[in-house]
Parts: structure tokens; sequence; C-alpha cells
């Protein structure tokens, strides 16, 4: 696959998860509600190629089913993502080898850190065209409003690079913007992130705060900057390992940072520390608007772009969503990192309708007494993505936690809230979070689902209900004799139980 937006397109094109719309549609709502229409059926990716007031194509959606995150991610299956996850927890927790077969596999991962180095290209596609001074204008670009209570025009899927004026350490994350000028716009970060850091750092040194703005690069690329792994490598370099090869870089024109040189876009600009205006509200991944913040003022005054480039975009708001899509793969990749932190932990999952990490199952082999709630909170403390989850469940390993109907069944059939279930009070807690009663300040909740063992429980527990292994196999070879090889047991229809799920 070509690592840039369009050789991906090509892939979804050429498999039938693409769809080129001609009809005239409109950036402002109308785009969102086609594409999130088509995020509920789990449907293909979307290219506009007639937007009102533009002359650029708008492509969306292109990571919303987990089966196209991955293939962004050069792989098939979701579980191949446990392998990345397993390269990147050597890299985080290095051990000495024990054995031959342990240093040759030490040894590959870190050829692969070596190729995963960033390339140089002198001619990049992304400065085919060259916007400066009173040709630049943003409002060329198609960019979306996805909600009527939004304030205004937004991008999403940019790349925001700066970098750190001591040591000149880049850093690439993906954060909201929203256009205020025709040159200007605000951008939404947290003060933990790492522009904001490289912020405070120019500001304390009276300097302004280069930054370049790439979009429409390569979804992996993007999937390397939302990676929250503490790992002391660079985006590039995190990109690089994903896709098994560098990323081909190129300086920017009017600053000293460097941009994927197959951007459709890239913006150059400067922050003026302490120049700040109203950002917001706009539609959050809550599911609800979130607030009006004062936000750093970015003011641009280059802009390039490949010849007919494309604008790719996306949009917050409840599951399922295109960031819900990243957070199911990004779940994959944590697994083994989380297992070498927290021993006991089997599996661990993340549902997109608790928003990706609010509520987190985990599967532990039970071996002594408590260590469903030692589990429970060694989780809360492994990575940093986990600071902002309010709910963990841990279950036994033989609970299959993707599948909410048994998880149910051993919260219900295991579960006595008096004994097992545990409260943290006012802990800090995600400022988006409005559930809370203090801004910032929240609980937590902890539910041992594990089957009892003295002296969690005074009395036996139950044996549990099992077929009989001779008559279960006998069956398993009679059952086209029966007349029912017709019969497909292993597509199960939930509303066929009760449910009602789209």
């Amino acid at each position: 696959m070509a690592r840039d937006l369009r050789g991906f397109l090509k892939l979804l094109e050429d498999r039938g998860q693409l769809r080129r719309i001609s009809a005239l549609v409109d950036p402002d709502l109308e785009i969102a509600e086609i594409s999130n229409r088509m995020l509920q059926a789990g449907g293909p990716g979307l290219l506009f190629e007639n937007v009102k007031g533009a002359d650029h194509p708008v492509a969306v959606n292109l990571m919303g089913t987990e089966e196209r995150v991955c293939w962004a991610m050069n792989m098939e299956k979701p579980q191949e993502l446990e392998e990345l996850g397993k390269k990147l927890g050597m890299l985080q927790q290095p051990k000495p080898p024990k054995k031959i077969s342990q240093a040759i596999e030490f040894g590959k991962v870190l050829f692969d850190v070596v190729k995963a180095k960033p390339g140089r290209n002198f001619f990049p596609p992304c400065q085919q065209v060259v916007l400066e001074g009173e040709n630049l204008d943003l409002n060329k670009l198609p960019l979306i409003r996805p909600y009527p209570g939004d304030a205004g025009k937004i991008v999403t899927l940019g790349l925001v690079i700066t970098k750190d004026c001591e040591t000149g350490t880049p850093n690439v994350g993906v954060y909201r913007l929203q256009l205020q000028s025709k040159n200007t716009m605000t951008v939404h970060w947290l003060s933990v992130r790492g522009g904001a850091r490289h912020l405070r750092k120019a500001a304390e040194q009276g300097k302004k705060l280069e930054i370049a703005i790439a979009l429409g690069v390569d979804p992996l690329i993007i999937m390397a900057a939302a990676t929250p792994i503490p790992v002391d490598l660079s985006e590039w370099l995190f990109a690089g390992l994903y896709g098994g090869s560098g990323v081909p870089l190129a300086k920017c024109k009017t600053v000293d940072l460097e941009v994927p040189a197959d951007s459709e876009f890239v913006l150059e600009g400067t922050i003026t520390p302490g120049e700040m205006l109203p950002d917001g509200p706009f539609g959050d991944h809550m599911g609800y608007y979130g607030g009006v913040e004062d936000s750093p003022l970015i003011r641009f005054g280059c802009m390039t772009h490949r010849k007919d480039p494309i604008y790719m975009t996306t949009f917050s708001g409840r599951p399922p969503k295109e960031e819900a899509m990243m957070a199911i793969a990004l779940n994959r990749i944590y697994t083994p990192i989380l297992r070498q932190q927290v021993s006991e932990i089997i599996d661990f999952f993340l549902p997109m309708e608790a928003l990706s990490y609010k509520a987190a199952i985990i599967s532990i082999d039970k071996a002594y007494p408590g260590q469903a709630r030692r589990a429970a909170l060694a989780f809360w403390s492994a990575l940093p993505q986990f600071t902002y989850t309010k709910f963990v469940i841990v279950v036994d390993k033989d609970i299959n936690i993707r599948d909410p109907r048994q998880v149910v069944w051993a919260i219900s059939s295991k579960v006595d809230p008096s004994r097992d279930v545990f409260i943290l009070p006012n802990t800090p807690f995600d400022t988006l979070d409005f559930a809370s009663q203090k801004i910032g300040l929240g609980g937590r909740m902890g539910i041992d689902a594990t089957t009892k063992i003295p002296p969690e429980t005074e009395h036996e527990w139950g044996e549990p209900l099992e077929s009989d292994a001779d008559v279960a196999a006998m069956v398993e070879r009679r059952w086209a004799e029966y007349g029912l090889a017709d019969v497909d047991l292993s597509e199960v229809d939930p509303n066929k139980f009760g449910y009602e799920m789209g």
C-alpha cells in the first residue's frame, strides 16, 4: 500500500469500501449528517467530490470500522495489532534476554526501529503549490461544521507539529482547531499535551512557538500520533514502526519544522504566547457540547498543498465514530503492554459504548483472594490513558470480555454489591465528564465479578453447569445426521433474545 492518503483511498475503493458522492453537498452540517448515518450502519468510507463553496473533495469515515483501521495499519486482523503491542512493550521495558531466542527477538525489534527512522524528501508533493501573504485564505478549505450548536468550522484530523525550543525534539499531536479568520485558528489542547508544554517553554524564553498543521496524511501516521504510549520515541518513529519503514519528511517553507512529504495540505504559522481567543462550544466525544475556553491563537503565513488536493476530516460525538474505531484498535495494541505492567491480567477490553475509556473489562487467572481488587487498582495506574477510567469490571479468564451477555451474567451471578463493589472518591478526573459533582474531580468504581474463594466467601461455590463431554462430542459428529447442517450456530442475532440492536 502506498504510504499516503491517496494510496489508502485506492485500497478502500479496490476492496469495495469507498463510495464517491458526486451530488452537491454542504460542509455545514450536511456532510456530518450523511457520514453519521453511515457510521451508525458500519458503512463504507465516503469521498464527497462536489462540496459547496470549495474546489477540493472531502474524505470522511475512512476509518469508520475496525477492519479499515487495521488496513490503515497495514494489517488484516485485529489480533495482529497485539504483535505490534509486544514490540512496543519490549522497547518500553527492555529486559535482559535469558535465551538465545529472546535475544534474537529483541534484535529484530531493534532492527525494526532502525528501519523506522524517518527519511527526507527534497521535492515533496505537499509543496507543489505555495500560497503566502494575501494569497492565503483558509476559507477556501472545505472545513466542516458537524453540529448545529458548534461555534464554527473545525479541523479534526490535522497533525499538529511543534518543537521544544530547548531540545529541538518535535511533538506530533491530533488536536481540534477552530477557524477564526482567513489566516487564523485557535488550537484546543490539554495542558499536559506536548504542544502545550512547548508553548509554555517558548513563553519562558520570550519566543513565538512555530507550528505546522499537516492535513490529509497517511491514516497510519494519525494512528501513531494518537497513541499515548509512554515510550521515548518520536511519533515519526512510531509511524515507521507501525508501517515497517520510515516516514518521508520535508522541511516547511517558512518555519523550522518537518512534515510528512506526502501531506495533501500543510499550514505554517506561529503562536504568540498569551494571544488567545474563545474556542467552542463544539460537540464532544462524551455526546454533549463542550464549553467555551480561551485557547492559543495561531497566525498562519503560508499554506502549501499538492496538485488537486483531497481534504480528510472526521468529527466527535456519541459512538460509533471514527475516534471510537481507532480506540478499539489501540486497545489491542495496549493489551501486551498492560500484561507486562500487571502480570495477572489475561485480557482487557474498553467497550466503544463506554466512550472507549470510561469502562474497562479485565479478565484474570485468579489464584488468591483479593486478586481482582488488586488488578483493578493496578490497572488505574498502569498507563496514563487509564487515569480517567470510571469503572473497572474484573472477571474470570473463561469469560469472553467482548461478549456483553457473558459479562452481565458474571456480574449478576458472582457479585454481592456489599462485598464486591468498591469506590475511590474524589480522584482527579476528566473535565469533560459532566457526571462528576465537581468538574475535574470524581469517583471510580471497581467491581469484582470473579468466582469467590475463601476467605472471600464462607460457603462452597456451586459447580458450574457443563455438558457431558462424550455426549457433546457425539452430537457434534451427528449434527448433519439430525438434518441440521444448514443451521449456522456461529452467527447469533442478539435481537432474538430481547435486545433491540440496530
